[in-house]
């Protein structure tokens, strides 16, 4: 058996995100879905907790027949023990998946086998291009899993979005 392992802040996770997940799951019995950034929410940048981007995650995956855990991963300002850092909050993992080159070079320094996974229609499937979607209230549906939609739906995620993007012109 093998488990893999793939980080993202998936803030939101879309389409991007799930085709390369789905192309992981050829190659791997099991995934760890680390969510990255796990203590950031509430800001422009990163507008959705940990737990709201479990619930887009584990509703967008339950059709795929790959067993998958979703892990929160909070960050931690010392590059040298990251992945020491991601292994003691994660199932073990034989291979991780990554295209950023800093992420790459830290598991390659630590000895973990790392892949890189193809890239889907980068210039659109992207969290920046997604939230600005979002707060500009333009189409950004069709970028997401219908899961992380519905999911957006109960947690009122536009609303929150746009309001933690205004800026405060009375200078509060």
């Amino acid at each position: 058996m093998t488990r893999g392992f793939y980080i993202g802040r998936f803030q939101p996770y879309h389409n991007g995100h799930h085709n390369v997940v789905q192309s992981i799951a050829e190659e791997v019995d099991e995934l760890v879905l680390g969510i990255g950034s796990a203590g950031d929410s509430h800001s422009q940048h990163d507008p959705f907790t940990a737990g709201e981007r479990i619930m887009m995650i584990t509703k967008s995956l339950v059709d795929l027949d790959l067993v998958t855990y979703a892990v929160p991963i909070e960050d931690l300002d010392r590059n040298s023990v990251w992945v020491s850092h991601v292994q003691s909050m994660s199932p073990d993992f034989e291979v991780a998946y990554s295209n950023n080159p800093l992420v790459i070079q830290l598991f390659t320094e630590a000895g973990v086998d790392v892949r890189q996974s193809p890239m889907y229609n980068r210039e659109v499937l992207e969290g920046t291009e997604v939230r600005e979607r979002m707060i500009e209230g333009e189409n950004w549906e069709k970028l997401v899993p219908d899961a992380v939609a519905e999911v957006l739906d109960e947690i009122d995620g536009i609303e929150r979005i746009q309001r933690v993007s205004d800026s405060d012109s009375n200078g509060v």
